[in-house]
């Protein structure tokens, strides 16, 4: 039976903005107690001699006590360093970051690439995409620097975790001037997924021809699964703030991204109401399961009083609640690293970690896409 969902339809205002259930506290816990000891037994010894086992509990307490609390912070920052971390800064350029700061350790691409999504492979190839104009390309760069290489039209790249296939995104901007002239726009957006290897492409349109009502549902971000087979696709609003969705694509079964055999839908559960509710991202977790920005609410006129980064199974059951984020602001660009253990998205332009689905910090600001490497 899944755990049981916290109702934060009226979030405790005493509390941070970004906060997260039991497992968090113990983590933090664990860290803390860590930090401590690790202090101590380095302080806790007067004139290079150690204390020895029969030290008494005041020398012990005069010792921890000596511990200042920014020398506490510094050693557990250290501790939890995540790992490294690729993303594309709000001016369009894609950077390495430094992943105890947050400061740019090197910049691979000037300028001109775009997001939310970035991907890493593990020989350290990055792949992105750049727009000019109306239209868009993906390329890679390796992460150590070099030219950037041309692969395919599309955006959004998502690299399978065996590195041998990329699903992207084949859609029309929708920015002022871009948008096609055509009354049914349906047949325009498409999920490819390209075998590296050979350039070979298998395409999934939208729905199905003559089933579309003529507005599209543009992909807003993708991810793999751990097998390799399924696909995470986000689906942005087609219309008045309506139309989110999160749906999960067999690639060896289906024929469409939207709906048909081998497409299931992600629903929004729990509370505020799910009704009104809608998973504005998710990605996959090595795990199978999924870690997901629950937002509230749908529809127009906008109201922004929920937005809740959980982890949930396929059904949409909760499991997980990683933090409470801000209302306002979108929160995008998720990812896993391959063993789970980190987690990482954009609220508005900053980024923030997580370590074990604890409380995430706060690692730096001013980007538009992240990924680890």
């Amino acid at each position: 039976m899944p755990a049981a969902v916290p109702d934060m339809s009226v979030p405790d205002a005493s509390m941070p903005a970004h906060r997260s259930g039991g497992r968090a506290l113990l983590a933090r816990s664990m860290a803390a107690a860590a930090v401590l000891a690790l202090l101590a037994g380095c302080g806790g010894s007067s004139g290079g001699k150690a204390a020895g086992a029969g030290a008494s509990d005041s020398a012990t307490a005069s010792a921890s006590a000596a511990v200042s609390p920014s020398a506490i912070a510094r050693a557990a920052r250290s501790a939890v360093r995540p790992p490294g971390i690729v993303a594309v800064t709000a001016a369009g350029a894609l950077v390495v970051l430094n992943p105890a700061t947050g400061s740019i350790a090197r910049t691979l691409v000037p300028a001109g690439v775009i997001g939310d999504e970035i991907s890493v492979a593990r020989n350290g190839m990055v792949y992105f995409a750049v727009s000019s104009g109306c239209t868009a390309e993906i390329e890679s760069i390796a992460e150590s620097g070099g030219s950037p290489v041309m692969i395919t039209p599309g955006l959004l790249p998502a690299l399978s975790p065996d590195g041998t296939k990329i699903a992207f995104a084949n859609q029309p901007s929708l920015a002022a001037g871009c948008v096609p002239s055509s009354p049914d726009l349906t047949p325009l957006y498409k999920l490819v997924v390209r075998t590296l290897g050979t350039g070979a492409e298998v395409t999934y349109p939208m729905v199905p021809p003559g089933q579309g009502n003529g507005l599209p549902a543009p992909i807003s971000h993708l991810s793999w699964s751990a097998d390799n087979q399924h696909v995470a696709v986000s689906v942005s609003q087609i219309q008045d703030n309506e139309g989110w969705n999160l749906t999960l694509v067999d690639t060896a079964a289906a024929k469409y991204y939207m709906r048909g055999a081998g497409v299931s839908l992600v629903p929004a559960t729990g509370q505020p109401s799910p009704r009104d509710s809608y998973l504005r991202e998710g990605v996959y977790l090595p795990s199978g399961e999924l870690f997901i920005s629950r937002a509230c609410c749908a529809g127009v006129p906008v109201r922004n009083t929920s937005r809740l980064m959980w982890e949930v199974t396929p059904s949409g059951a909760f499991v997980h609640q990683v933090a409470v984020g801000y209302a306002t602001l979108d929160h995008t660009s998720l990812d896993a690293t391959p063993s789970g253990k980190w987690l990482l998205y954009l609220a508005g332009q900053d980024l923030y970690v997580s370590e074990g689905g604890a409380t995430p910090r706060k690692l730096t600001t001013g980007l538009i896409a992240a990924a680890w490497r």
